[in-house]
């Protein structure tokens, strides 16, 4: 069941995704991620975060938080519990992000993986997105795929 963030019963399992799925391939320091923490309210109170959770009122086993800017859907942060891997979270919470933006009129989504992170590359790389170019300051790739409404 995919439904909205509820930040008092989701926040903690999204910290620990980010924590455990998306730290372990960032390239930056110890201090920087600590920052990056630290910030992590504040920044899933901009744009939208949906869950993923085996039913409505338990705890989420996979995340997506994304935001709209103009005719872009960018990617923010997406992550999924190893032990619901390979469940179709990952691709359905896309699909729903997707959706979402198609409805603001968006015309393509962005998405920055981790250098390291060749499970994450592959992931979109399957979702129909396109390797555009390697950013050597964040060590990321960026990905892109164009957005079509199914009028």
């Amino acid at each position: 069941m995919i439904r909205y963030r509820r930040p008092k019963q989701d926040d903690p399992v999204i910290y620990d995704l980010i924590y455990k799925e998306l730290v372990p391939y960032s390239h930056l320091s110890s201090h920087e991620i600590e920052t990056v923490l630290k910030e992590l309210p504040q920044r899933l109170s901009r744009g939208v975060t949906l869950v993923a959770s085996t039913h409505y009122e338990t705890d989420p086993v996979a995340f997506i938080h994304f935001l709209v800017h103009g005719d872009l859907l960018y990617i923010d942060m997406m992550a999924v519990a190893p032990p619901h891997q390979r469940k179709r979270h990952g691709k359905t919470l896309m699909a729903h992000a997707e959706k979402f933006a198609i409805s603001r009129h968006c015309r393509r989504a962005k998405v920055l993986v981790d250098r390291d992170n060749t499970r994450a590359h592959l992931f979109y790389l399957k979702q129909g997105y396109q390797t555009q170019r390697f950013i050597q300051v964040s060590k990321c790739y960026e990905l892109e795929k164009r957005l079509f409404s199914r009028r």
